[in-house]
């Protein structure tokens, strides 16, 4: 008489024979990646409703004449140039990042700490790019339920939802760079004071990077929505 044994008591008696468990993950990485999940939802809301408002009737500003300038060098004449700056330094501490995880992996102290530091040097960066951005707008009279002069009528709506969305998203971003850095030092100090080689794993250093990516990948949806389209 045969007797067929579900895959759940395969698993309960060690028989998994389909390769790697799929329930051998890490606590920690496994939360992480339900926190980004969520998260993702969060912002995924955000963008369709500013894609809802941008392709509704409504006139909208144009991205090339708001985003022309480069704060404290031209105030206008290079659409663009400035957030892509801005993007570029987000892009390389990703990358950074990257290196710092690596590094981890072959518990290599010195390069974690160098990459660390050049991810957190380029956190700062973005941060202090999107500081001078917002101060600019603000002085062009860009801020949450305000607009410049120059729009009148018609235009007027949809510049007001333009500003509101976009210091309310890129805020939010912002928020969660500010987080990730904060974190990046906090994880850079642990491995300063050898907490990871005394565990014998660089695993946080791989899980901090999962949220810094989350972020940077975030920002390419931002760009794209509110500088390209």
């Amino acid at each position: 008489m045969s007797t067929t044994v579900s895959p759940l008591d395969r698993v309960k008696t060690g028989a998994w024979s389909g390769g790697k468990s799929p329930f051998e993950v890490e606590y920690g990485k496994l939360m992480m990646w339900f926190f980004l999940l969520s998260d993702a939802f969060t912002f995924s809301a955000f963008l369709i409703y500013y894609g809802a408002q941008r392709f509704s009737k409504l006139t909208w500003p144009d991205p090339d004449v708001v985003f022309q300038s480069i704060p404290g060098v031209a105030d206008h004449g290079y659409p663009l140039v400035f957030v892509g700056i801005m993007t570029f330094i987000l892009i390389m501490s990703s990358v950074t990042m990257v290196l710092a995880v690596e590094a981890g992996h072959r518990n290599s102290k010195k390069e974690v700490v160098t990459w660390m530091i050049w991810t957190i040097i380029g956190g700062f960066m973005f941060l202090g790019c999107q500081a001078l951005e917002w101060t600019h707008l603000h002085h062009e009279g860009y801020w949450w339920g305000s607009i410049p002069a120059s729009y009148t009528g018609v235009d007027t709506i949809g510049a007001l939802q333009f500003a509101n969305l976009f210091f309310t998203i890129t805020g939010f971003h912002g928020f969660h760079v500010f987080t990730g850095v904060l974190i990046n030092v906090i994880i850079l100090c642990m491995v300063l004071f050898n907490v990871f080689e005394k565990r014998g794993s660089y695993l946080m250093v791989e899980k901090v990077g999962l949220y810094w990516h989350f972020v940077d990948l975030v920002w390419v949806f931002v760009f794209t929505f509110f500088y390209l389209v």
